[in-house]
Protein backbone atom coordinates (compact mmCIF):
# COMPACT_ATOMS: atom_id res chain seq x y z
CA UNK A 1 0.00 0.00 0.00
CA UNK A 2 1.32 3.41 -0.99
CA UNK A 3 -0.61 6.62 -0.30
CA UNK A 4 0.07 10.07 -1.70
CA UNK A 5 0.54 13.00 0.67
CA UNK A 6 -0.98 16.36 -0.07
CA UNK A 7 -2.07 19.37 1.94
CA UNK A 8 -3.81 22.72 2.08
CA UNK A 9 -0.76 24.75 1.20
CA UNK A 10 -2.51 28.04 1.97
CA UNK A 11 -2.09 27.01 5.61
CA UNK A 12 1.63 27.57 5.07
CA UNK A 13 1.43 31.01 3.47
CA UNK A 14 -0.66 33.07 1.07
CA UNK A 15 2.36 33.15 -1.26
CA UNK A 16 2.55 30.12 -3.58
CA UNK A 17 6.34 30.37 -3.73
CA UNK A 18 6.56 29.81 0.04
CA UNK A 19 3.93 27.08 -0.17
CA UNK A 20 5.97 25.19 -2.76
CA UNK A 21 9.21 25.58 -0.79
CA UNK A 22 7.74 24.06 2.38
CA UNK A 23 6.10 21.22 0.45
CA UNK A 24 9.45 20.46 -1.21
CA UNK A 25 11.21 20.44 2.16
CA UNK A 26 8.72 17.79 3.31
CA UNK A 27 8.94 15.82 0.03
CA UNK A 28 5.23 16.45 -0.60
CA UNK A 29 4.51 16.64 -4.31
CA UNK A 30 0.80 17.59 -4.25
CA UNK A 31 -1.40 20.26 -2.74
CA UNK A 32 -5.13 20.72 -2.25
CA UNK A 33 -5.94 24.10 -3.71
CA UNK A 34 -8.18 26.27 -1.54
CA UNK A 35 -6.57 29.67 -2.05
CA UNK A 36 -3.46 31.53 -3.19
CA UNK A 37 -2.52 35.18 -2.76
CA UNK A 38 -5.37 35.27 -0.19
CA UNK A 39 -7.88 34.68 -3.02
CA UNK A 40 -10.22 31.71 -2.80
CA UNK A 41 -9.96 29.36 -5.76
CA UNK A 42 -13.65 29.98 -6.57
CA UNK A 43 -12.77 33.64 -7.11
CA UNK A 44 -9.66 33.15 -9.27
CA UNK A 45 -9.49 35.27 -12.36
CA UNK A 46 -8.24 33.73 -15.58
CA UNK A 47 -4.92 35.50 -15.05
CA UNK A 48 -4.57 34.12 -11.51
CA UNK A 49 -5.43 30.61 -12.63
CA UNK A 50 -2.85 30.79 -15.40
CA UNK A 51 -0.20 32.14 -13.06
CA UNK A 52 -0.86 29.41 -10.50
CA UNK A 53 -0.75 26.70 -13.14
CA UNK A 54 2.59 27.93 -14.49
CA UNK A 55 4.13 28.35 -11.02
CA UNK A 56 2.98 24.96 -9.72
CA UNK A 57 4.27 23.15 -12.78
CA UNK A 58 7.62 24.92 -12.52
CA UNK A 59 7.84 23.81 -8.88
CA UNK A 60 6.89 20.22 -9.73
CA UNK A 61 3.78 20.37 -7.54
CA UNK A 62 0.52 18.84 -8.72
CA UNK A 63 -3.02 19.43 -7.49
CA UNK A 64 -4.64 16.52 -5.65
CA UNK A 65 -8.04 18.20 -5.33
CA UNK A 66 -9.78 21.53 -5.39
CA UNK A 67 -10.63 22.47 -1.79
CA UNK A 68 -13.72 24.34 -2.89
CA UNK A 69 -16.28 26.18 -0.74
CA UNK A 70 -19.17 24.66 -2.72
CA UNK A 71 -22.11 23.95 -0.41
CA UNK A 72 -20.63 26.00 2.44
CA UNK A 73 -23.61 28.34 2.42
CA UNK A 74 -26.99 28.37 4.13
CA UNK A 75 -29.42 25.72 2.96
CA UNK A 76 -31.91 28.47 2.14
CA UNK A 77 -29.52 30.50 0.01
CA UNK A 78 -30.36 30.72 -3.72
CA UNK A 79 -29.04 27.66 -5.53
CA UNK A 80 -28.29 29.28 -8.88
CA UNK A 81 -25.07 31.05 -7.81
CA UNK A 82 -23.82 27.84 -6.23
CA UNK A 83 -24.39 25.92 -9.46
CA UNK A 84 -22.48 28.59 -11.37
CA UNK A 85 -19.60 28.32 -8.88
CA UNK A 86 -19.69 24.55 -9.38
CA UNK A 87 -19.30 24.96 -13.13
CA UNK A 88 -16.39 27.35 -12.65
CA UNK A 89 -14.68 25.07 -10.11
CA UNK A 90 -15.11 22.07 -12.43
CA UNK A 91 -13.40 24.03 -15.20
CA UNK A 92 -10.57 25.00 -12.84
CA UNK A 93 -10.15 21.36 -11.81
CA UNK A 94 -9.79 20.40 -15.45
CA UNK A 95 -7.24 23.17 -16.06
CA UNK A 96 -5.16 21.95 -13.11
CA UNK A 97 -5.34 18.24 -13.87
CA UNK A 98 -7.45 16.92 -11.02
CA UNK A 99 -10.83 15.18 -11.02
CA UNK A 100 -11.54 15.69 -7.30
CA UNK A 101 -13.48 18.61 -5.82
CA UNK A 102 -14.23 18.90 -2.10
CA UNK A 103 -17.79 20.03 -1.33
CA UNK A 104 -20.15 20.53 1.61
CA UNK A 105 -23.88 19.92 2.19
CA UNK A 106 -25.18 23.34 3.29
CA UNK A 107 -25.45 24.95 6.72
CA UNK A 108 -28.61 24.21 8.67
CA UNK A 109 -30.21 26.96 10.81
CA UNK A 110 -28.95 26.56 14.40
CA UNK A 111 -31.47 24.76 16.56
CA UNK A 112 -33.47 23.33 13.67
CA UNK A 113 -33.62 19.54 13.26
CA UNK A 114 -31.43 18.69 10.24
CA UNK A 115 -33.92 16.03 9.11
CA UNK A 116 -36.34 18.84 8.24
CA UNK A 117 -33.99 19.76 5.37
CA UNK A 118 -33.17 16.25 4.13
CA UNK A 119 -35.15 16.38 0.88
CA UNK A 120 -33.94 19.90 0.10
CA UNK A 121 -30.30 18.96 0.65
CA UNK A 122 -30.61 15.79 -1.44
CA UNK A 123 -32.09 17.85 -4.29
CA UNK A 124 -29.30 20.43 -4.04
CA UNK A 125 -26.51 17.88 -3.86
CA UNK A 126 -28.09 16.00 -6.75
CA UNK A 127 -27.98 19.17 -8.87
CA UNK A 128 -24.29 19.64 -8.03
CA UNK A 129 -23.58 15.98 -8.80
CA UNK A 130 -25.22 16.26 -12.22
CA UNK A 131 -22.85 19.10 -13.12
CA UNK A 132 -19.96 17.00 -11.84
CA UNK A 133 -21.04 14.09 -14.02
CA UNK A 134 -21.24 16.35 -17.06
CA UNK A 135 -17.81 17.84 -16.39
CA UNK A 136 -16.07 14.59 -15.45
CA UNK A 137 -15.24 15.42 -11.83
CA UNK A 138 -15.87 13.66 -8.52
CA UNK A 139 -17.34 15.57 -5.58
CA UNK A 140 -15.79 14.54 -2.25
CA UNK A 141 -18.26 15.50 0.47
CA UNK A 142 -16.57 16.65 3.68
CA UNK A 143 -18.24 16.28 7.07
CA UNK A 144 -18.27 19.79 8.55
CA UNK A 145 -19.78 20.95 11.83
CA UNK A 146 -23.12 22.67 11.29
CA UNK A 147 -23.88 21.42 7.78
CA UNK A 148 -26.48 18.75 6.99
CA UNK A 149 -23.84 16.05 6.56
CA UNK A 150 -21.96 16.61 9.80
CA UNK A 151 -22.49 13.18 11.37
CA UNK A 152 -21.89 9.74 9.82
CA UNK A 153 -25.49 8.63 9.34
CA UNK A 154 -26.48 11.74 7.42
CA UNK A 155 -23.28 11.66 5.35
CA UNK A 156 -23.89 8.07 4.27
CA UNK A 157 -27.62 8.60 3.69
CA UNK A 158 -26.95 11.68 1.58
CA UNK A 159 -24.49 9.93 -0.72
CA UNK A 160 -26.70 6.85 -1.08
CA UNK A 161 -29.84 8.90 -1.68
CA UNK A 162 -28.28 11.10 -4.37
CA UNK A 163 -27.06 7.87 -5.94
CA UNK A 164 -24.50 9.45 -8.25
CA UNK A 165 -21.04 8.04 -8.97
CA UNK A 166 -19.91 11.68 -8.94
CA UNK A 167 -20.71 12.13 -5.22
CA UNK A 168 -18.38 10.35 -2.81
CA UNK A 169 -16.89 11.05 0.63
CA UNK A 170 -13.82 12.52 2.20
CA UNK A 171 -13.18 11.90 5.89
CA UNK A 172 -12.19 14.53 8.47
CA UNK A 173 -11.54 13.04 11.90
CA UNK A 174 -11.25 16.40 13.72
CA UNK A 175 -14.60 17.59 12.40
CA UNK A 176 -16.24 14.39 13.63
CA UNK A 177 -14.67 14.79 17.08
CA UNK A 178 -16.05 18.33 17.26
CA UNK A 179 -19.52 16.88 16.58
CA UNK A 180 -19.23 14.35 19.41
CA UNK A 181 -18.55 11.45 17.04
CA UNK A 182 -15.88 8.77 17.46
CA UNK A 183 -14.44 8.85 13.94
CA UNK A 184 -13.24 5.29 13.54
CA UNK A 185 -15.80 3.55 15.73
CA UNK A 186 -18.86 5.45 14.50
CA UNK A 187 -18.02 6.90 11.07
CA UNK A 188 -15.48 4.73 9.29
CA UNK A 189 -17.70 1.62 8.86
CA UNK A 190 -20.47 3.71 7.28
CA UNK A 191 -18.27 5.83 5.04
CA UNK A 192 -15.53 3.47 3.90
CA UNK A 193 -17.59 2.22 0.91
CA UNK A 194 -17.85 5.83 -0.31
CA UNK A 195 -14.38 7.06 0.68
CA UNK A 196 -12.10 8.53 -2.01
CA UNK A 197 -9.99 10.99 0.01
CA UNK A 198 -8.76 11.76 3.52
CA UNK A 199 -8.44 15.15 5.25
CA UNK A 200 -5.82 14.85 7.99
CA UNK A 201 -6.27 16.67 11.25
CA UNK A 202 -7.06 15.54 14.79
CA UNK A 203 -8.87 17.12 17.74
CA UNK A 204 -9.44 16.70 21.46
CA UNK A 205 -12.91 15.68 22.54
CA UNK A 206 -12.77 17.70 25.76
CA UNK A 207 -12.48 21.12 24.13
CA UNK A 208 -12.49 20.59 20.34
CA UNK A 209 -8.93 21.89 20.05
CA UNK A 210 -7.25 20.80 16.81
CA UNK A 211 -4.01 18.81 17.16
CA UNK A 212 -1.51 17.06 14.88
CA UNK A 213 -2.54 13.58 13.76
CA UNK A 214 -2.40 11.03 16.57
CA UNK A 215 -2.37 13.60 19.39
CA UNK A 216 -6.12 13.94 19.84
CA UNK A 217 -9.21 11.75 20.12
CA UNK A 218 -9.78 11.33 16.39
CA UNK A 219 -8.78 7.65 16.31
CA UNK A 220 -6.45 8.52 13.44
CA UNK A 221 -4.17 5.56 14.08
CA UNK A 222 -7.09 3.12 13.97
CA UNK A 223 -8.43 4.69 10.78
CA UNK A 224 -5.05 4.56 9.05
CA UNK A 225 -4.61 0.92 10.06
CA UNK A 226 -8.03 0.04 8.63
CA UNK A 227 -7.31 1.95 5.41
CA UNK A 228 -4.03 0.04 5.10
CA UNK A 229 -5.78 -3.27 5.60
CA UNK A 230 -8.45 -2.37 3.02
CA UNK A 231 -5.86 -1.40 0.41
CA UNK A 232 -6.55 2.34 0.26
CA UNK A 233 -4.11 4.05 -2.13
CA UNK A 234 -5.56 7.55 -2.42
CA UNK A 235 -4.59 10.99 -1.16
CA UNK A 236 -4.09 12.00 2.46
CA UNK A 237 -4.37 15.78 2.64
CA UNK A 238 -2.98 17.71 5.60
CA UNK A 239 -5.32 20.40 6.92
CA UNK A 240 -3.54 21.22 10.20
CA UNK A 241 -5.46 24.29 11.51
CA UNK A 242 -2.80 24.59 14.25
CA UNK A 243 -2.82 28.40 14.55
CA UNK A 244 -6.30 29.28 13.33
CA UNK A 245 -9.40 27.20 12.72
CA UNK A 246 -12.34 29.08 11.27
CA UNK A 247 -15.54 28.47 9.39
CA UNK A 248 -13.95 29.37 6.06
CA UNK A 249 -10.47 27.95 6.50
CA UNK A 250 -7.48 27.67 8.76
CA UNK A 251 -3.83 28.62 9.12
CA UNK A 252 -0.76 26.96 10.58
CA UNK A 253 2.33 28.73 9.22
CA UNK A 254 5.40 26.97 7.84
CA UNK A 255 6.71 25.51 11.10
CA UNK A 256 3.41 24.09 12.34
CA UNK A 257 2.55 22.77 8.89
CA UNK A 258 5.83 20.85 8.97
CA UNK A 259 5.00 19.67 12.51
CA UNK A 260 1.70 18.30 11.22
CA UNK A 261 3.40 16.65 8.25
CA UNK A 262 5.92 14.92 10.48
CA UNK A 263 3.21 13.70 12.84
CA UNK A 264 1.39 12.06 9.94
CA UNK A 265 4.59 10.58 8.53
CA UNK A 266 5.39 9.18 11.97
CA UNK A 267 2.05 7.37 12.09
CA UNK A 268 2.48 6.05 8.56
CA UNK A 269 5.94 4.74 9.46
CA UNK A 270 4.64 3.12 12.64
CA UNK A 271 1.96 1.35 10.61
CA UNK A 272 4.30 0.37 7.74
CA UNK A 273 2.34 2.44 5.23
CA UNK A 274 4.47 3.69 2.34
CA UNK A 275 3.89 7.22 1.08
CA UNK A 276 4.97 9.32 -1.83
Amino acid sequence: MTVTLSGFADEISADPAEQFAVLAAESITHLELRSAWSVNVADFSGVQLGAFRVASRAAGVRVSAIGSPIGKVAVGAPLGPELERMRKIADIAGELGTALVRVFSFYIPPGDPPERYRAQVIDRMGALARIAEERGVILAHENEKGIYGDVPGRCADLIASVGSPALRATFDAANFVQCGVRPFSDAYPLLRPHLVYLQVKDARAADGEVTPAGEGDGQVRETLRALRDSGFTGFMSLEPHLDLAGRHGGFSGPDKFRQAARALKGLLGELSIDWQ
